[in-house]
């Protein structure tokens, strides 16, 4: 008696958690985007982040620890350099091992080697040498795959946030997520947002305990019916990287990154570029 008993209830707790995974699975929808349509995002992430310039496809920002790679600067880390903002580039090459793509042979090894760089100093001097020039042509020619990573890490990060919500505004955000997703804007702007500051997930990724990823701009959409879920992106977007400026112990935040990041987010809106395509 005792053993069915047991049983039961076992069968009980199974159900339930199943019951509970396709719950949270049916409240985060699919992105969404025609190959023309995530050309399009691939091009505008990499005007985001410099303009689309061949060279910034390898390149170091003044004021950072790290070289930046990529359509979507991807983030690459020198031995010995352990920051707070989540390393991407890593990622990267090995989304693309997986998908066969030809990888420059110093960098098709695992785990992937550590920037060869130890600091911009080194890298400027380094520039122009056949490493940076073959790396930049490699970057240029994998563009379509770079922007294939973006789209594949924010759908996977999308369950991964609304998990970190809290409970009494769960069924709220899951309908911001779900807004956003239903228009190629709000795809775009949910792949953009993603890739430049990062799921908000990460403990390292605070200041005053107090996060900038997208976890944090969904808690601070205003749910306003007279706004559509991208003015509301948006807006809520631009608060919460404010606060991360003021927050910041290097003024180089507020003073030089802060107004490119609001003029980011100016783009955040329903181009006709990215209308539906036949």
């Amino acid at each position: 008696m005792r053993t069915w008993l047991v049983a039961g209830l076992l069968a009980v707790i199974l159900a339930l958690v199943l019951a509970d995974r396709l719950t949270r699975e049916s409240e985060v929808p699919g992105l969404v985007l025609s190959d023309q349509q995530l050309k399009w995002v691939g091009e505008q992430i990499f005007r985001n982040e410099c303009a689309g310039r061949y060279d910034c496809l390898v390149h170091w920002n003044r004021g950072e620890a790290f070289p930046s790679l990529g359509i979507g600067h991807f983030i690459w880390y020198p031995a010995g350099v352990d920051e707070r903002f989540v390393e991407s580039f890593p990622a990267l090459i090995r989304f693309m091992a997986d998908r066969s793509v030809a990888i420059p042979e110093w960098l098709a090894v695992e785990p992937v080697p550590d920037a060869p760089w130890p600091d911009r100093p080194a890298f400027l001097q380094a520039d122009g040498s056949e490493r940076v020039t073959g790396l930049r042509a490699f970057l240029d020619r994998t563009k379509a795959v770079q922007v294939a990573f973006i789209f594949r890490r924010t759908e996977q990060s999308l369950s991964r946030v609304l998990d970190a919500v809290p409970d009494a505004r769960r069924y709220e955000v899951a309908a911001h997520i779900k807004a956003l997703a239903g228009t190629p804007g709000g795809v775009y702007a949910l792949m953009d947002y993603v890739n430049f500051k990062g799921e908000g997930l990460s403990p390292t990724e605070r200041y005053n305990d107090q996060g900038w990823g997208l976890l944090q701009v969904l808690l601070a959409m205003s749910g306003s019916p007279g706004q559509s879920a991208l003015v509301q992106f948006r807006e809520a977007a631009g608060t919460v990287l404010e606060r991360r400026a003021e927050n910041a112990e290097n003024p180089i935040e507020r003073e030089r990154w802060l107004p490119g990041w609001r003029k980011r987010l100016e783009t955040y809106k329903e181009p006709s570029a990215l209308k539906s395509s036949e």
